[in-house]
């Protein structure tokens, strides 16, 4: 006879203790009592054969097994979340919740007041927002709607490509003021330089367009997208950014735009299955239709320039 399946709650108890790190704590985010999410991760542990947690001075710490366990049942909260999306819509299809997946830049700066727009216009459907450099999951039902800036491949997907968007290279005005302006792109080796951390995609991308940089160049580094554009706006000297973004700042000064622009395409993703969902479609066409204009405010076309 095949094992019986632990009950979804288990694992949503699992989850919560990981995440809250305490039996206490994972309690309160589920509105029920310590005691019972002590039964439940026991239940669960006593289901699968194996030990989940160990006790640390930090409270409760996933072992091996609960380590491996952690991404499936990740996997089954995300699918347990898009039904419950789904099922909100049957009644009223402008009315529910839609989540949409997005970069750290076009999520933090450009997508809030996009939504914003969109909420005076449809007030009865909620937006959940997700910021993640990562490809998220929509065969897998992470998110309703991904705004990606890699074209996708997976053929269950509607992919509508929105346009382009070049990034340049920026300093702030104050910066500038006591630093001088880089003539060519060996005189920013002079210069304070705001890169990656660890995040070996930004190395390789810069290994393939040329540009003389390497981490070590870096007097800021951080693998977060918006706290390196936070830096550049702090002046804390030279980065990248979004030509859409930096327009918006009169004290962004480009630098060295006729060398180097970095060109990325922006496309707008939903799973084929989401087309007959009205509050998902209304989500979708206004995103396009908004991301579309901004797009078009983030291209630089003056002069040669090196490129991707």
């Amino acid at each position: 006879m095949a094992a019986q399946v632990p009950d979804w709650h288990l694992f949503r108890a699992f989850l919560a203790v990981v995440r809250e790190g305490s039996l206490s704590s994972a309690a309160r985010v589920l509105g029920t009592t310590q005691p019972t999410m002590g039964r439940q991760v026991a239940a669960l542990e006593a289901s699968l054969g194996v030990k989940l947690f160990t006790r640390s001075l930090d409270g409760l710490s996933p072992t091996e097994a609960g380590l491996r366990l952690i991404p499936s049942s990740e996997a089954m909260a995300a699918a347990v979340e898009a039904a419950q999306r789904s099922a909100t819509g049957e009644v009223d299809e402008e009315r529910g919740t839609v989540r949409i997946t997005a970069s750290e830049v076009i999520g933090g700066e450009v997508l809030p007041s996009i939504l914003a727009g969109f909420h005076g216009q449809h007030p009865q459907i909620s937006v959940e927002l997700a910021l993640s450099n990562r490809n998220e999951d929509l065969l897998r039902g992470d998110a309703d709607i991904a705004v990606r800036m890699v074209r996708p491949t997976q053929g269950a997907l509607v992919a509508k490509r929105i346009g382009r968007i070049d990034i340049g290279l920026y300093g702030h005005r104050r910066y500038l003021k006591a630093h001088p302006m880089p003539r060519r792109l060996e005189d920013l080796r002079q210069h304070a330089l705001i890169g990656y951390d660890r995040d070996q995609a930004y190395a390789r991308m810069l290994e393939r367009v040329g540009v003389p940089f390497t981490r070590d160049m870096f007097a800021f580094r951080s693998d977060s997208d918006l706290a390196q554009l936070a830096a550049l706006r702090a002046g804390l000297g030279i980065g990248a950014g979004q030509i859409g973004l930096a327009r918006r700042n009169k004290n962004l000064v480009p630098v060295l735009h006729a060398e180097l622009i970095f060109p990325m395409e922006i496309w707008l993703v939903m799973h084929r299955d989401q087309r007959s969902s009205r509050r998902i479609r209304l989500t979708f066409d206004h995103l396009a239709a908004e991301l579309t204009v901004y797009a078009a405010s983030s291209l630089h076309d003056a002069g040669p320039r090196t490129r991707l």
